[in-house]
Parts: C-alpha cells; structure tokens; sequence
C-alpha cells in the first residue's frame, strides 16, 4: 500500500463473503464506507439437492478484493485497526488439524443431508414431523431443531458422516463459512455464539453464556471435539498472520474480531438495532427480522429468536431462499442465456433496465402472479420440493408484465413472512429499513411498501450494508462506539409510504399468491421427490 499520512480516524477492513462473492472495504469506526470492491466466486449445483462452493476460491477473493481496496491509498495503512469478516450462513467448511479444508464448502442451499435430519428427529408421536422427545429438548434448549429440509450444518456434517466417512474421519474441526475464513487470517479455531446457532447443539437459554449442551450432541449421533469452541462476536480473536498482512500491506499488530454471519451483520448495518426494530434484506434471498428481548420459537413456521451479534440480545432467525435471485436467474436462463439464440450478444446493465420497465408497468402485472420458490422455500413454510411458476398468462401478456411480476412476486413473498414475524413479536411492524441489493432500486422498494402495507426506509448504500455492520461490530468491539449509538449513524437514503390506490389490487394478488402455494403444494411435491 502506498503511505499516507497518519489521521485521527480510525479504519476496519470489512469483509462480506456472500453466495455470489466476495467484498472488502474500508469503513471508518462509524460507519462511513470509504470503499468497497468486489469479486465473483463460483456456485455449484449438484445432483440431489447439492450446493457448493471452492474455500480457496473465497480466500482468492478475499485476498483480491482487498488488495484492490487497499490499493485505492484512501487511508494509511497505520489507521486501519482491525479486520472484521461477515459471511453467508448455515454453511460446513471441514478442515484437518493444520486448516486445510478436506472437501468443497457446502453451503447454505444444500440438501442432501435431509434424509439423516429425518432419521435422528424421528418418534412415535410427532409434532410438525418431529418425534415429541425429540423436538421438546431442542426447542427447549436451542429455540429451534434441525430443519427436515436438510438445508443446515448439521444435515450437512451427517452428509459428510454417512456418504463420505473417510472426509468424517479426517476433520478436525466442522466450521462455519465466517469461522473457516477467520481461521485463514489468523490460524485460530472458533465460532461465535450465533455463527454456531443453527447447529442446534448449543444450550442458548443463558444468551450471555452460549455452551455445547451433551444431550444434544448425543442426540445428533456427532462428535464434540470436532466443533470449535465458542467466543463471542465481539471478542477479539487474534492478531492477522504475519505473512497475510506482509501480503496485503497491513501492520502485523492489527486484529481480527470474532464477527457475526450475514443476518446479524445485516441487522447492526441496517440501524435497526433496538428491540422490535424491523429491516428487511433483499439479496440473494431475503429476510425480514428485528431484535427481541425474549426466547421463543415458531416450529410450524420455521423461525426462532437466536443468538445475536450484541451480547445478550435475541434477534429472529428466518429467510426466504431466492429474492434477487430471481432477477438474476431472468437475466441469464431466460434473456440472455448463452445458447444459439444468444450466442455473442453484450450482457447490458439489465437491472436498471428492469427498473425502467417495471416503473412504466401499472401495479399488479395485468393479474400475472410470480412465485420466487426456486430452490424451495425455508419460512414462513419449509419445503424444499416447491418450485417457482408464473400464473395467469394470457396473449395479452408482455415481457414487461413478466418482469414486474418478479418484483412483485418477490415482495408477496416478504408479506407472507411478515404477518408470521409480527404474530410472533405480538405488534405491527410499521416501518422496516431496507437493505441488500435489492434495495438500490428505487422502484423495487416502492413495490415492497406497497404490497405490504408499510413504510420502507431505504438506507444509503444499501448494498454495503453487511460491510457497515461488520466493521460496526469491529468498533464496538475496540471501544470505539457502543451499540445504542448506532441507529445515529446509519443514513437513510430515502422514505416510501404505501400507495392507497395500489392497496386494492395487491390484496387481492396477495391472497392468490397463497392459494397457489395451498392448491399446488402436493404436485410439486410428486414433481420433485428426492
């Protein structure tokens, strides 16, 4: 890195490893993005329900990103204090006692392992599919259980046990994506209190002491030393190796901060961080969550509050598996595919085009509904066999109604998930900040106030939001801010009132938008047996 002079600010190396790639940026202790770049990794979707993806290929673009954000010299290298990492959730990275992965990452939409959920969940006398001996010591304990739809850590780790005992046999350690890449900075093992929540294996009843419970881990038919040992988010984990910071042009005293996954980053980001403060995530998938002051669970609608990044909060797990998918999927299976039709032609900005098309295309599509399940569906109902359609087509139909469909498709689906959110905190929701990429597009959070009847805040630079959190979480850490300071430093961008005369139609869209879940449910279900 070139030198600049020394300031009085102070500077986090913010990470965010999402499913399309990898960020790093500079974010000022409170908050202030600096910069940011970006690098693509590959996605792998296999037979049977399997998601992968290359460590090392996260690593590279870990490393490439930052170089390239450092590169920009928008700060001396003496004012970066810390590296705070943030990634996507409820993955399995298995490493050998030296830190070197054993097979590829799989990741957050990998299924394979549901067979297994299955079994070590099963009983005579059953509640939502759970055995009842079972299922009360998990949610008792965990707030939650193992998802039947196997798309979790731990039907990831059981995959791993029963198809590929030689890797089982091998791991030192099962981590999460965040807790893998924190290991590449600094040699150490660990998970934080809410990167290890989804394994349900831990006893989070006493939120300011996370522990591994016995009783669980028995259940689970796993093996406890090979889980990390717990810290929280916001404990510093350790100083950068000496030859990583040498390599980026880093100070070898600056430290790496234990750090949350996605979701909580995403929460301390959006500013909503009081209890019962709502954001709601457009990215890859979505998310509608906020922080509570209690321990609950929904098991019939797949949610719970969980550990969360701030020391001794709940927040409200839950996510919507395909959001901004959906416009990519549009963009390149449909419209620009790479087949004989499309062989050569130039990939445009579409997303922008697709917000110029939907701003000019009347609310409710023409009637033509979107469902965005395409690769099943976690909350408010979890089913992996459901599968995404287009509905009431006519010759009437254009490719501008198809795409605002997609937004608005999108955007039923946060309404669904919303109403089940608001009966599980007992009060309305009013005002939800938005973030996530799908957040730049003005048009897409005017539709999501609409549909759902709700005032969207739409926070500046939306996108960076994960990395703000991040290095949020970095300079709580290091005393810089404390955390009830932060909704003060969050911006808001843009506000969006509901549509009085949209209300109407969407209603009416909204309320078919389940029935063709209801009446459909059973044929993707035959459809897509695995």
């Amino acid at each position: 890195m070139n030198s600049r002079p020394t300031t009085s600010k102070k500077y986090i190396l913010a990470i965010d490893l999402g499913t399309s790639g990898a960020k790093s940026a500079l974010v000022s202790t409170h908050g202030e993005v600096i910069g940011y770049e970006f690098e693509e990794t590959g996605l792998m979707l296999l037979p049977n329900g399997g998601a992968e993806q290359k460590p090392d290929e996260w690593w590279n673009a870990i490393i490439k990103s930052s170089k390239k954000v450092l590169g920009k010299n928008y700060v001396s290298a003496d004012d970066i204090i810390a590296i705070s990492c943030t990634t996507q959730w409820s993955g399995t990275v298995a490493v050998d006692r030296n830190g070197h992965h054993l097979t590829n990452a799989i990741i957050w939409m990998d299924s394979r392992g549901n067979r297994y959920i299955k079994i070590i969940t099963d009983g005579l006398l059953k509640i939502a599919g759970y055995g009842i001996f079972k299922i009360l010591p998990w949610v008792y304990l965990t707030g939650g259980a193992p998802e039947h739809s196997g798309k979790g850590p731990l039907a990831h780790i059981l995959y791993i046990k029963n198809e590929l005992p030689e890797v089982y046999e091998k791991t030192y350690k099962f981590l999460e994506p965040k807790d893998y890449i924190n290991l590449r900075f600094t040699g150490k093992f660990a998970a934080s209190y809410d990167s290890i929540s989804l394994h349900w294996l831990t006893d989070n009843r006493d939120i300011s002491t996370v522990t591994y419970n016995d009783r669980l881990i028995k259940m689970s038919t796993l093996d406890r030393k090979k889980f990390p040992d717990l810290k929280r988010a916001i404990d510093i984990l350790g100083p950068i190796r000496k030859e990583i910071a040498q390599d980026l042009g880093l100070n070898e005293d600056i430290m790496v901060v234990v750090g949350t996954p996605d979701v909580q980053s995403a929460a301390i980001g959006s500013g909503a961080v009081r209890d019962f403060e709502g954001h709601l995530y457009i990215g890859t998938s979505s998310w509608v969550t906020c922080h509570v002051p209690f321990k609950k669970t929904d098991i019939f609608h797949n949610m719970a509050s969980l550990p969360s990044a701030i020391p001794g909060r709940y927040f409200i797990a839950n996510e919507q598996e395909t959001a901004g998918a959906c416009l990519s999927y549009l963009r390149d299976n449909i419209l620009y595919h790479k087949d004989k039709l499309l062989a050569d032609a130039q990939l445009p900005d579409v997303y922008k085009i697709f917000d110029t098309i939907v701003e000019n295309v009347p609310a409710g599509s023409n009637k033509v509904i979107f469902t965005p399940w395409l690769y099943g569906e976690r909350t408010p109902i979890e089913d992996h066999s459901v599968r995404s359609s287009i509905f009431n087509q006519s010759l009437n139909t254009t490719r501008e109604h198809l795409v605002r469909a997609i937004f608005e498709g999108v955007a039923y689906n946060s309404r669904w998930l919303l109403r089940y959110i608001e009966k599980f905190i007992k009060r309305r929701l009013d005002t939800l900040n938005m973030i996530g990429g799908g957040a730049n597009s003005n048009v897409w959070c005017q539709i999501h106030a609409d549909v759902l009847g709700r005032t969207i805040q739409q926070v500046k630079d939306p996108i960076c939001s994960n990395l703000r959190g991040a290095a949020l979480l970095a300079s709580v850490a290091l005393g810089h801010i404390r955390f009830h300071q932060i909704p003060e430093l969050v911006q808001i961008a843009n506000t969006y009132e509901p549509t009085t005369k949209n209300q109407k139609i969407y209603d009416e869209l909204f309320k078919e938008f389940l029935n063709i879940y209801k009446y459909n449910r059973r044929i993707y279900r035959r459809l897509n047996r695995t």
